[in-house]
Formats: C-alpha cells, structure tokens, sequence
C-alpha cells in the first residue's frame, strides 16, 4: 500500500492565524515539514481521501493527486469535515451546476456516522443530501468492513456516547495498517483485526510538559477524556505489538517543531512522526 500523509496537523494548523510563538514563526518562515495542515492522508492504490480539513484542496493539488474515487471521514469533528465541499471542486461542470459523472466521488460511510451527518447542513438543507442530488457524491453505506478493489476496510467504533468515531483498518496484499488519527479513548484494543499491525497511524495523545504558556493538564481536563497521554500511547502501540508507529494530528498548542519530535525518533525507524506531504509504503 502506497500512502501519503497530506495533513499532519491537528485541530489548529501550524502556523495558527496571528500567533507568534516559537513554532508558528519557524512555520512561517520554513513553510513545510514545519508547517502543518489539518489532518488528513491518501491511499494511491485505491485513490482514497481519509477526511476533509479545511485545507484539503489546497493539499490534494500541493501533492498532485489526479484522481478522488473514494472518501472515508473518522468522525464528523470540523477539523475532519470541514472540507467537505472538496467534492463540488472536483465534480462540478458549472455549464450545468452537476457532476461530471466519471468524477463522482464514492463516499463509504459507516452506518452509525449515516445519521449524524445529516447535521452538516447549508442553505440547501443537509450537505450530504445537496452534493448526492447534484451528483458530486454517491454514498455506499456499510455495517462493519467493505471491499473497494481488492482492498478491505474495516470501520471499527470507538465509544464517544454521542459523537461516534472510527479507527479505519486497511488490509491489502496480506499487510494491515490502522489509521487512528484522533479522539482514540477508549481505544477499542479488544478487537483482533487491530493486532499485530504493518503500520499504525495514531495520534501520540497528550504531551504534559512543555506546553505552551507553561500550561499543565489538570486531572479532570476534557482532552483526558478522548487522548491518552504520550506515555500511555507508546505502550497502547506496544500491546497492540504494531510493527511501525506513526504519529499525526500534531497539534499547536503542544509547543513541538518538526525539529523536536525528530530528536524523539528512534534510531531504528519504527516510530515516526508525520509531515504533511510525507510517503510510505507499507
């Protein structure tokens, strides 16, 4: 499998608009590994957009994909949906305000996501509905996994009451990889299909030093209820037994340069932290 992270950054981007810390100044004067989008990734082998940040049209052309056939969302936070339209920039014939139909994008949606998506909504009603009517998107709703080509995947609930989310398994050509890119805990570890995997793709949950404004997470703090922390994320990896980490939505506030989690890396290459643009193959 052939991947690229096209966004690295979390629920704000680096640089964040008017901030002048240490990280957002070196962002805007290095520009990229530095700087970071929002979060979002691409599987070549089946031309698949994993989330639609604000920035995604503008990371989708930076990369130079040709081509969308299929979209998946891990959950329907704004820094994930909110760029949605994506669909309409790749379809729309404005002779027509329709869709070019060989430029339809395929949208595999978990069933319990189905429901909930219906409150993105515009002028037009529910987005969802709008950009199916106008022919940008068709939908493919499914329970538990799907089959596109010859690749499987399988979306797996992480409990979060109200605001349901997934980690999305991929497996092709006998390797796996977990994409889990936000809002993990409780992570649901039970599950053998998220075992012994190629590659894990994982946020690395909270930093409690060196936050900027010499913040400190309180024990009853609400990001302790959907992250686990760093520490608590390696061995998370560890029981999993993943044979290569890598770690994305790096967010602002936690006061890192691409420099300093680079010096977090191990010599062997098995964890890694993202970069917007970065490639592997699996």
């Amino acid at each position: 499998m052939k991947w690229t992270i096209l966004g690295s950054g979390g629920c704000m981007v680096i640089p964040k608009p008017l901030c002048q810390c240490r990280v957002c100044r070196e962002a805007r004067q290095k520009g990229v590994p530095y700087a970071r989008a929002g979060p979002s990734a691409f599987l070549h082998d089946i031309n698949l957009l994993i989330d639609t940040p604000a920035e995604v049209v503008s990371l989708l052309n930076r990369r130079r994909i040709r081509r969308v056939d299929y979209l998946v969302l891990t959950h329907l936070d704004p820094d994930h949906v909110e760029g949605l339209r994506v669909v309409e920039q790749i379809a729309l014939d404005f002779r027509t305000w329709k869709a070019y139909p060989q430029k339809q994008v395929c949208l595999l949606l978990p069933e319990r996501l189905g429901r909930r998506i219906l409150n993105i909504r515009s002028q037009y009603g529910p987005v969802l509905d709008f950009y199916r009517d106008s022919g940008f998107l068709r939908l493919t709703p499914f329970q538990d996994s799907v089959e596109v080509k010859d690749t499987r995947i399988t979306a797996i609930a992480v409990d979060r009451g109200t605001q349901p989310g997934f980690v999305y398994v991929f497996e092709r050509s006998g390797r796996r990889v977990v994409y889990a890119p936000c809002d993990i805990k409780p992570f649901p570890e039970h599950r053998e299909e998220l075992r012994q995997p190629d590659l894990l793709v994982i946020q690395p949950g909270i930093f409690e030093g060196g936050l900027k404004h010499g913040f400190s997470y309180p024990a009853g703090h609400i990001s302790r209820t959907t992250l686990y922390t760093f520490e608590e994320t390696l061995a998370l990896a560890a029981r999993l037994e993943a044979r290569r980490v890598l770690f994305v939505h790096l967010e602002e506030y936690w006061n890192r340069s691409y420099d300093d989690y680079l010096a977090l890396e191990p010599a062997d290459g098995r964890m890694r932290f993202a970069w917007d643009g970065m490639q592997l193959t699996v």
